[in-house]
């Protein structure tokens, strides 16, 4: 019998730990929360402070049996779930249910599946933060008060099998409110004149009247003058400018990314991303810092240094404008830089080139820029036509930018 327990939240995560740990330990999955409210009546005693009643679900008595009976034979006890608010409960959930003691029991966190991560997280252990653990609390609490209370009134009112809940509720009404004043708002109709032109090379390009027509009458008889005019350039300038990378992801620009660019739900894009977690590929994937850490700024710089160039490499240091953000924690990141793909599913290996991709350009120099400004004018009117362009100098080259994209500094 292993002298540790190390007790995970799932089973994927600890055949990951347990090979980084010696024989001297063994690792095991709480499959999650181990207790939770009761299902079949409020179990918040309102006049008592709003405490709440915990029991152990009937699909995880034997889970908890197991993990009770290997925690009396253990001399030490690590509590290794997740470090955000509903991995401390589980971790509080645990001591409570398996009776553990604070003489033997340590808590541990880690924000990626590597050894020098899991090994750093053993040597430095951590009492559980009972901070987190009441704002779990909290926030369940709240949900039950709401969800229980409310929705049998939706049932009998709108619909049966309609719920009520602490966010849903609120954002149902935003919601309403925001279509309310949609219908409510006076439209007017604007027209818009764009034109295409083309060169002696017989490129084109497309350029607009920036001032929009109050009336299709007046759009069409400018348009009409248009086709017996001669038009010229009457101004050309070009700048020099910058373009910065995007900072790394958080879990919200990670869901809106690979919505835009994979196609993926919120909840896809969470299962894909936990998957890569708990495999060790990337760090934790539910985080709103924006920050890298120095190990991993070196290695950003070391591998775009090799594989793309040294002036291409600039390390940066990102802040969160969100005054709640765990700085001290990480963006998502690749555990390892040099790894530039994974051969593991379809929708892994996607969301990690996503997230391979936003890692390293946000430790890149910044584009070098040339934007391009022209006016057209004709013979018949006052009306100038603009037409705005970009390049991106690339070795001396410049190159027309096609898409205006944050995955990196140099696409075009």
């Amino acid at each position: 019998m292993a002298k540790n327990l190390v007790i995970v939240e799932s089973p994927a995560k600890a055949k990951t730990i347990e090979k980084f740990l010696g024989k001297d330990f063994q690792v095991e999955s709480s499959f999650g929360h181990i207790a939770d409210l009761p299902s079949s009546e409020l179990g918040i005693d309102v006049d008592n402070n709003f405490a709440p009643k915990y029991v152990v679900s009937d699909d995880k008595k034997s889970i908890v049996k197991k993990l009770k009976s290997l925690a009396k034979k253990a001399e030490t006890v690590w509590l290794a779930s997740d470090e955000d608010r509903e991995g401390e409960a589980i971790a509080w959930h645990l001591k409570e249910q398996l009776d553990l003691k604070d003489a033997n029991t340590k808590r541990i966190v880690f924000h990626e599946i590597t050894k020098n991560a899991i090994l750093k997280a053993v040597e430095n252990p951590r009492d559980i933060d009972y901070n987190m653990v009441n704002a779990q609390q909290a926030r369940r609490v709240l949900d039950r008060l709401v969800g229980y209370e409310l929705s049998p009134v939706l049932w009998r009112k709108v619909k049966g099998g309609l719920s009520a809940g602490r966010v849903q509720s609120v954002a149902v009404r935003l919601i309403v409110e925001r279509e309310r004043s949609i219908q409510e708002f006076d439209t007017k109709t604007f027209y818009k004149v764009a034109a295409i032109f083309s060169n002696d090379e017989g490129k084109t390009f497309k350029a607009t009247i920036p001032k929009n027509f109050d009336s299709k009458k007046s759009a069409e008889s400018f348009l009409k003058s248009c086709s017996e005019a001669d038009f010229k350039i009457a101004d050309l300038t070009k700048k020099p400018a910058k373009k910065s990378p995007a900072a790394p992801f958080t879990t919200s620009t990670l869901q809106q990314e690979a919505s835009r660019k994979l196609g993926f739900a919120v909840g896809r894009t969470m299962q894909v991303a936990q998957r890569l977690y708990e495999a060790g590929l990337i760090t934790y994937m539910r985080t709103d810092s924006l920050n890298l850490s120095d190990d991993a700024r070196k290695a950003a710089a070391k591998e775009i240094t090799s594989s793309y160039g040294k002036e291409y490499s600039k390390s940066r240091v990102f802040k969160s404008k969100s005054k709640g953000a765990q700085e001290a924690h990480e963006a998502i990141r690749p555990t390892n830089m040099e790894m530039h793909a994974v051969e593991v599913e379809y929708d892994q290996n996607r969301l990690y080139d996503l997230i391979w991709k936003r890692t390293l350009a946000s430790q890149m120099s910044d584009a070098q820029l040339e934007r391009t400004n022209v006016k057209i004018e004709n013979s018949k009117n006052d009306k100038i036509f603009t037409a705005n362009g970009e390049m991106i100098k690339f070795d001396g080259f410049l190159l027309m930018t096609k898409t205006k994209s944050k995955q990196g500094c140099y696409q075009t």
